[in-house]
Protein backbone atom coordinates (compact mmCIF):
# COMPACT_ATOMS: atom_id res chain seq x y z
CA UNK A 1 0.00 0.00 0.00
CA UNK A 2 1.17 3.68 -0.93
CA UNK A 3 0.49 5.97 2.04
CA UNK A 4 2.17 9.79 1.28
CA UNK A 5 1.42 13.04 2.19
CA UNK A 6 2.91 16.64 3.36
CA UNK A 7 2.16 19.54 5.98
CA UNK A 8 0.41 22.67 4.19
CA UNK A 9 2.20 25.86 4.40
CA UNK A 10 -0.92 27.34 6.37
CA UNK A 11 -1.45 25.75 10.03
CA UNK A 12 0.89 22.71 8.97
CA UNK A 13 -2.49 20.56 8.40
CA UNK A 14 -1.28 17.05 6.89
CA UNK A 15 -2.40 16.31 3.27
CA UNK A 16 -2.38 12.87 3.28
CA UNK A 17 -2.58 10.13 -0.31
CA UNK A 18 -3.61 6.74 -0.11
CA UNK A 19 -3.57 4.14 -2.81
CA UNK A 20 -2.93 0.52 -2.92
CA UNK A 21 0.43 1.06 -4.73
CA UNK A 22 2.01 3.60 -7.61
CA UNK A 23 -0.11 3.88 -10.79
CA UNK A 24 -3.16 3.38 -9.15
CA UNK A 25 -6.12 5.24 -8.08
CA UNK A 26 -6.17 7.09 -4.82
CA UNK A 27 -7.87 9.11 -1.94
CA UNK A 28 -7.05 12.51 -1.25
CA UNK A 29 -7.23 12.90 2.67
CA UNK A 30 -7.71 16.23 4.20
CA UNK A 31 -6.53 19.16 1.20
CA UNK A 32 -6.46 22.12 3.18
CA UNK A 33 -4.84 25.84 2.60
CA UNK A 34 -3.01 26.23 -0.62
CA UNK A 35 -2.52 22.37 -1.27
CA UNK A 36 -3.29 22.53 -5.13
CA UNK A 37 -0.32 22.55 -6.97
CA UNK A 38 2.12 20.40 -4.21
CA UNK A 39 -0.95 17.60 -4.15
CA UNK A 40 -0.66 18.01 -7.80
CA UNK A 41 3.83 17.21 -7.37
CA UNK A 42 2.49 14.28 -5.16
CA UNK A 43 0.18 13.00 -7.44
CA UNK A 44 2.61 12.75 -10.17
CA UNK A 45 5.70 11.68 -8.26
CA UNK A 46 3.39 8.47 -7.62
CA UNK A 47 1.64 8.78 -10.56
CA UNK A 48 -1.94 8.65 -9.03
CA UNK A 49 -5.54 8.92 -10.09
CA UNK A 50 -7.23 10.78 -7.21
CA UNK A 51 -10.80 9.03 -7.14
CA UNK A 52 -12.50 10.46 -3.68
CA UNK A 53 -12.03 13.28 -1.23
CA UNK A 54 -11.94 11.92 2.56
CA UNK A 55 -12.34 14.58 4.93
CA UNK A 56 -11.87 14.22 8.49
CA UNK A 57 -13.85 17.33 9.30
CA UNK A 58 -15.13 20.31 8.24
CA UNK A 59 -12.57 23.03 9.54
CA UNK A 60 -11.26 25.06 7.09
CA UNK A 61 -7.82 24.36 7.72
CA UNK A 62 -8.46 20.85 6.12
CA UNK A 63 -11.59 21.62 3.34
CA UNK A 64 -10.27 24.94 1.63
CA UNK A 65 -9.08 22.98 -1.41
CA UNK A 66 -11.83 20.33 -1.47
CA UNK A 67 -13.87 21.66 -4.03
CA UNK A 68 -10.97 22.78 -6.58
CA UNK A 69 -9.29 19.57 -6.01
CA UNK A 70 -13.04 17.55 -6.62
CA UNK A 71 -14.08 20.10 -8.99
CA UNK A 72 -10.97 19.68 -11.16
CA UNK A 73 -11.69 15.57 -11.87
CA UNK A 74 -15.59 15.21 -11.20
CA UNK A 75 -14.98 13.14 -7.93
CA UNK A 76 -17.08 12.92 -4.45
CA UNK A 77 -16.16 14.55 -1.28
CA UNK A 78 -16.82 12.45 2.38
CA UNK A 79 -17.80 13.92 5.08
CA UNK A 80 -19.89 12.98 8.49
CA UNK A 81 -23.31 14.31 8.26
CA UNK A 82 -22.20 16.34 11.19
CA UNK A 83 -20.04 18.27 9.67
CA UNK A 84 -21.63 18.98 6.33
CA UNK A 85 -22.72 22.31 6.58
CA UNK A 86 -19.34 23.82 7.64
CA UNK A 87 -18.01 23.02 3.84
CA UNK A 88 -19.94 26.02 2.84
CA UNK A 89 -20.72 28.05 5.87
CA UNK A 90 -16.93 27.53 7.25
CA UNK A 91 -17.36 30.89 9.94
CA UNK A 92 -19.70 28.67 11.33
CA UNK A 93 -16.78 26.59 12.99
CA UNK A 94 -14.26 29.51 13.67
CA UNK A 95 -13.72 31.73 16.59
CA UNK A 96 -13.97 35.63 16.40
CA UNK A 97 -10.15 35.67 16.14
CA UNK A 98 -9.82 33.17 13.08
CA UNK A 99 -12.71 34.78 11.36
CA UNK A 100 -10.88 37.87 11.47
CA UNK A 101 -7.67 36.18 9.96
CA UNK A 102 -9.74 35.29 7.10
CA UNK A 103 -11.05 39.41 6.83
CA UNK A 104 -14.90 38.39 7.89
CA UNK A 105 -15.03 36.92 3.97
CA UNK A 106 -15.87 33.60 3.70
CA UNK A 107 -17.71 32.81 1.17
CA UNK A 108 -17.35 28.52 -0.04
CA UNK A 109 -19.34 26.64 -2.26
CA UNK A 110 -19.33 22.38 -1.29
CA UNK A 111 -18.37 20.31 -4.51
CA UNK A 112 -21.17 19.03 -6.97
CA UNK A 113 -21.02 15.29 -5.15
CA UNK A 114 -20.94 15.08 -1.30
CA UNK A 115 -21.31 12.24 0.30
CA UNK A 116 -22.30 12.22 3.82
CA UNK A 117 -20.93 9.15 6.07
CA UNK A 118 -22.19 7.68 8.97
CA UNK A 119 -20.69 5.51 12.27
CA UNK A 120 -19.75 2.34 11.24
CA UNK A 121 -19.65 2.32 7.81
CA UNK A 122 -16.98 0.70 5.54
CA UNK A 123 -16.15 2.77 2.09
CA UNK A 124 -14.66 0.75 -0.13
CA UNK A 125 -12.52 2.91 -2.26
CA UNK A 126 -10.10 1.95 -5.00
CA UNK A 127 -9.13 -0.95 -3.97
CA UNK A 128 -9.02 -0.61 -0.02
CA UNK A 129 -11.90 -0.81 2.70
CA UNK A 130 -11.81 2.00 5.07
CA UNK A 131 -13.66 1.95 8.41
CA UNK A 132 -15.44 5.04 9.39
CA UNK A 133 -15.49 5.89 13.04
CA UNK A 134 -17.31 9.17 14.44
CA UNK A 135 -15.44 10.72 16.96
CA UNK A 136 -16.82 14.34 17.60
CA UNK A 137 -15.22 16.55 20.13
CA UNK A 138 -13.08 18.28 17.76
CA UNK A 139 -16.02 18.91 15.72
CA UNK A 140 -19.32 17.40 16.20
CA UNK A 141 -18.55 15.11 12.96
CA UNK A 142 -15.03 14.46 13.15
CA UNK A 143 -13.70 11.30 12.21
CA UNK A 144 -11.43 8.69 12.15
CA UNK A 145 -10.15 6.53 9.06
CA UNK A 146 -8.96 2.97 9.64
CA UNK A 147 -7.90 0.76 7.22
CA UNK A 148 -4.92 -2.28 6.45
CA UNK A 149 -1.50 -1.41 6.45
CA UNK A 150 1.17 -3.17 4.58
CA UNK A 151 1.77 -5.67 7.77
CA UNK A 152 -0.86 -6.69 10.08
CA UNK A 153 -0.54 -3.13 11.83
CA UNK A 154 -3.87 -0.90 10.89
CA UNK A 155 -3.01 2.45 9.97
CA UNK A 156 -5.58 5.23 11.40
CA UNK A 157 -6.30 8.48 10.40
CA UNK A 158 -7.28 10.18 12.79
CA UNK A 159 -7.51 13.79 11.89
CA UNK A 160 -7.64 16.05 14.58
CA UNK A 161 -8.79 13.66 17.36
CA UNK A 162 -5.48 12.59 18.05
CA UNK A 163 -2.14 14.14 17.81
CA UNK A 164 1.41 12.87 19.19
CA UNK A 165 1.60 13.65 22.96
CA UNK A 166 -1.89 15.53 22.14
CA UNK A 167 -5.72 16.07 21.35
CA UNK A 168 -7.29 18.68 18.98
CA UNK A 169 -9.13 21.24 20.93
CA UNK A 170 -12.27 21.45 21.89
CA UNK A 171 -12.87 25.28 22.56
CA UNK A 172 -14.05 26.10 19.12
CA UNK A 173 -17.68 26.23 17.87
CA UNK A 174 -19.00 22.70 17.95
CA UNK A 175 -15.79 21.35 20.09
CA UNK A 176 -16.86 19.65 23.24
CA UNK A 177 -14.49 18.01 25.53
CA UNK A 178 -16.95 15.62 27.28
CA UNK A 179 -17.67 14.52 23.64
CA UNK A 180 -13.92 14.02 22.71
CA UNK A 181 -13.21 11.86 26.30
CA UNK A 182 -15.91 9.78 25.55
CA UNK A 183 -14.33 9.27 21.50
CA UNK A 184 -10.91 8.97 22.98
CA UNK A 185 -12.18 6.03 25.56
CA UNK A 186 -14.64 4.39 23.33
CA UNK A 187 -12.62 4.77 19.60
CA UNK A 188 -9.11 5.24 20.15
CA UNK A 189 -8.14 3.17 23.66
CA UNK A 190 -9.70 -0.07 22.03
CA UNK A 191 -7.29 0.28 18.71
CA UNK A 192 -4.28 -2.18 18.76
CA UNK A 193 -1.09 -0.80 20.36
CA UNK A 194 0.74 -1.15 17.00
CA UNK A 195 -1.83 0.83 14.92
CA UNK A 196 0.10 3.61 12.97
CA UNK A 197 -1.75 7.01 13.80
CA UNK A 198 -1.08 9.81 10.94
CA UNK A 199 -2.84 12.95 12.40
CA UNK A 200 -4.04 16.27 11.22
CA UNK A 201 -1.85 17.88 12.91
CA UNK A 202 2.51 16.72 13.13
CA UNK A 203 4.01 13.41 13.15
CA UNK A 204 3.09 10.20 12.92
CA UNK A 205 2.42 7.89 15.98
CA UNK A 206 0.89 4.70 17.48
CA UNK A 207 -1.75 3.89 19.86
CA UNK A 208 0.91 2.03 22.15
CA UNK A 209 3.44 5.05 22.32
CA UNK A 210 0.08 7.66 23.27
CA UNK A 211 -0.99 5.01 25.37
CA UNK A 212 1.61 5.25 27.56
CA UNK A 213 2.53 8.77 27.06
CA UNK A 214 0.27 10.69 25.71
CA UNK A 215 -1.55 12.45 29.07
CA UNK A 216 -4.87 12.75 28.05
CA UNK A 217 -4.36 8.86 27.24
CA UNK A 218 -3.01 8.38 30.05
CA UNK A 219 -5.72 9.83 32.51
CA UNK A 220 -8.50 7.79 30.70
CA UNK A 221 -6.51 4.78 31.17
CA UNK A 222 -6.03 5.18 34.70
CA UNK A 223 -9.08 6.33 35.84
CA UNK A 224 -10.98 2.93 36.41
CA UNK A 225 -8.13 2.14 38.75
CA UNK A 226 -8.41 5.14 40.70
CA UNK A 227 -12.59 5.05 40.80
CA UNK A 228 -13.37 7.47 38.61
Amino acid sequence: MLVDGFAADAFGTNCYVVATGPGERCVVVDPGIGVVDRLEELLAKHRLQPAAVLLTHGHLDHTFSVTPVCGARGIPAYVHSGDRELLTDPAKALSMDYRALFGGRLEYAEPDDVVEMTDGAVLSLVGLEIAVDHAPGHTGGSVLFRLPGEREEEICLSGDVLFAGSIGRTDLPGGSMDAMLTSLREKILPLPDDTVVLPGHGPATTIGRERATNPYLRELRDAPARGL
